[in-house]
């Protein structure tokens, strides 16, 4: 494993990725991602292959741009279609904390690696971990920086409702981390709730990307934008359209330099107008990694497969 040096507790040049061995198709997760596609046109082994291309080609690139990349090989035993997800079972922070998450999906619950923490313990300083899976018992879920969007600089975390974000859980999660919550509803161009927040929104330290049209709540979007304002946040706006094409999945972080970056997909940018990616490129550079096969079948983009270590190295 590499690891990074120097912690900033709002930004981070340091990514956990998990290099899929069973991508694919899952069935279970369809129910509410309505971004997920299944045309049969291509075969399930033919979708575990080019998920794997796709995903070393975008390693290739995030290291290239000067960012400190942990790769974990997925559980060869175990098969577990969404493991190249790992943003959503569990979340690092400055002080120490690691928290893993409930999942909706039963088979998605076999992503939680003990082992993978285990081994970020050796090197890391871990002072305290918090547990929320046992509330998947109740049926209550809480799918970590999918379901939450953190502005770690002002301590407030932005979610939307859905049957993946859970109204009780997410305010254990603020009182055991001391953030403030945002919380609205969102839907999709079919009514559909947006499962994920991180499908519709991405914080960098100075700008958000913001699908406000999702909201139909217009009060709800005013005062969420009027928090935008009051903390430092220019908004980019993206259509309902180009969430679709996941112009809400990205990440921002820096490099080893200390550049700002903004992380998407190809599909992404090329949804974007020269508008949107002039207003982009005056906080950072733009990094894309082309992932159509995972987005397709997958139904998540690049931030999903990105998840931000905030731990400080071992002395």
């Amino acid at each position: 494993m590499t690891f990074n040096i120097e912690v900033d507790p709002s930004i981070t040049s340091h990514l956990l990725m998990v290099r899929p061995l069973h991508f694919g198709f899952n069935e279970e997760t369809a129910l509410n991602n309505a971004f997920q596609v299944n045309d049969n046109t291509l075969s399930l082994k033919q979708i575990a292959e080019l998920a794997v291309k796709e995903f070393d080609g975008f390693v290739c690139v995030l290291r290239e741009n000067g960012l400190t990349i942990t790769v974990v090989e997925d559980n060869i035993s175990i098969k577990t279609t969404d493991s190249i997800f790992p943003n959503n079972w569990f979340s690092t922070h400055s002080d120490g904390t690691l928290v893993t998450y409930p999942m909706f999906s039963k088979n998605r619950r076999l992503e939680r690696r003990e082992d993978i923490i285990e081994r970020l313990k050796e090197n890391y300083d871990i002072f305290h971990r918090i547990q929320l899976e046992s509330a998947e018992n109740e049926g209550q879920y809480l799918e970590g920086t999918g379901s939450l969007i953190l502005d770690r600089t002002n301590k407030i975390a932005y979610a939307c409702r859905s049957i993946r974000t859970d109204g009780n859980l997410l305010n254990e999660w603020a009182d055991k981390l001391g953030y403030r919550l945002v919380v609205f509803n969102a839907k999709d161009k079919s009514g559909m709730d947006i499962y994920h927040t991180n499908v519709m929104m991405a914080l960098g330290e100075n700008f958000v990307i913001w699908g406000g049209d999702a909201l139909p709540d217009s009060n709800e979007k005013v005062a969420i934008e009027k928090l935008f304002f009051e903390t430092g946040k220019e908004i980019i706006s993206i259509s309902m359209t180009q969430i679709a094409k996941f112009a809400g999945n990205m990440l921002a972080v820096k490099n080893k330099k200390g550049e700002r970056l903004l992380i998407m997909s190809q599909t992404a940018y090329d949804s974007l107008s020269v508008q949107q990616i002039n207003q982009i490129e005056s906080f950072s550079k733009i990094i894309k990694g082309n992932i159509p096969v995972i987005e397709k079948y997958g139904g998540g983009s690049v931030r999903c497969m990105l998840a931000e270590i905030f731990l400080k190295l071992k002395a």
